[in-house]
C-alpha cells in the first residue's frame, strides 16, 4: 500500500490528476480486504488491485469516469456467485463498497507579466489558497521584494520560462504582460495546454485584434472561446486592485464550476 501511495504522490507533484480507489466496506466473500486499494488515470490501471475480475473492471472505467467529472463518487457492487467464480479469491459471493477519490496536483495561479495587477493578484491568490507562480523577463518586476507571496518566480522569456513549467488542468494562467504583442505571444503558446482558466488583460478592440491574428497562425475560433478577455467579472473595474478582484472572483466562479459546487 505504501507504494501506491508514493506513487500517487509522485504522479500529483509531477501535475497528473488520478484517481485513488479504495475498498471501504466488505460483507461476505470478496476478492479484498477493507483497505485495499488501486491507483487509476485516464488511461486505465496504473499500480494495485481491489481484486481483479469484473469488480475491478466496472470499478475502473468507475474511476475514468470520475476524472473525466472531476468529482469523487461511492461504489458498491454485489457479486453474484458467478461473477465471485471470475474474481480472486472470492467463492461464494458478496458485497463490496468502494470510495473513488480524485487526487488533483495543488491548483496555482500563473501569472506572465509582473506589473501592477498583478501584484495586487498575488495578494489575492495566496488568501484564497493557491499556489503562486509569477513570470517576467524583468529581474525588477519579478523578484521576492515586489513578490513575497509567491511560491515561484521566474525571470526569463516567455518562450524559455514556458519550458520551466507544467500547465495542467489545476492551472490558472493569467495574462498580463507588458503589451499586447507579449500577451498574444503567451496565449499562442498556452491556448492549446490543459489549463483550467485562460484570462488575458486588454480591451475589446484589443482582445479581437489579438484573437484575429492567432486565427491567422491557425488557432482555432473553438480554442479561443475559452479565453476570458477581456479578463474578469464585469464590475466596473478601473484600478489594479478592482481590477485584481475582478480576476480572482472570476477564478473562483470557474474552480467552483468546475468542482460543481455551482
Amino acid at each position: 500500500m505504501t507504494e501506491i501511495l508514493r506513487e500517487a504522490l509522485k504522479r500529483v507533484n509531477s501535475g497528473e490528476t488520478i484517481a485513488l480507489v479504495t475498498v471501504i466496506e466488505t460483507k461476505g466473500s470478496t476478492p479484498r480486504e477493507v483497505g485495499a486499494k488501486m491507483l487509476v488515470s485516464k488511461e486505465g490501471l496504473i499500480a494495485g488491485t481491489i481484486g481483479g475480475g469484473i469488480t475491478e473492471a466496472r470499478a475502473i472505467k468507475e474511476a475514468k469516469q470520475a476524472l473525466r467529472d472531476g468529482k469523487g463518487r461511492l461504489l458498491s457492487y454485489h457479486l453474484t456467485k458467478e461473477e465471485a467464480a471470475l474474481d480472486e479469491g472470492a467463492i461464494c459471493g458478496g458485497d463490496m463498497m468502494l470510495f473513488v477519490d480524485v487526487l488533483r496536483p495543488k491548483e496555482e495561479i500563473m501569472i506572465f507579466g509582473g506589473g501592477h495587477i498583478a501584484v495586487c493578484l498575488s495578494k489575492l491568490a495566496k488568501m484564497v489558497g493557491f499556489r503562486l507562480v509569477i513570470i517576467d523577463d524583468r529581474e525588477e518586476f519579478a523578484s521576492k521584494e515586489r513578490f513575497p507571496e509567491a511560491d515561484e518566480i521566474i525571470v526569463e522569456s516567455i518562450d524559455k520560462a514556458l519550458k520551466q513549467v507544467k500547465i495542467t488542468a489545476s492551472t490558472y494562467v493569467v495574462i498580463v504582460t507588458r503589451g499586447h504583442l507579449q500577451d498574444q505571444e503567451v496565449l499562442a503558446s498556452v491556448i492549446e495546454s490543459d489549463a483550467a482558466y485562460l484570462g488575458m488583460i486588454g480591451s475589446r478592440k484589443k482582445n479581437a485584434t489579438v484573437f484575429q491574428h492567432l486565427e491567422e497562425q491557425g488557432v482555432s475560433a473553438q480554442e479561443l472561446k475559452k479565453v476570458y478577455a477581456p479578463i474578469g467579472m464585469d464590475i466596473g473595474a478601473q484600478t489594479p486592485e478592482e481590477i485584481a478582484v475582478s480576476i480572482i472572483a472570476q477564478i473562483i466562479q470557474v474552480r467552483r464550476v468546475k468542482k460543481g459546487i455551482i
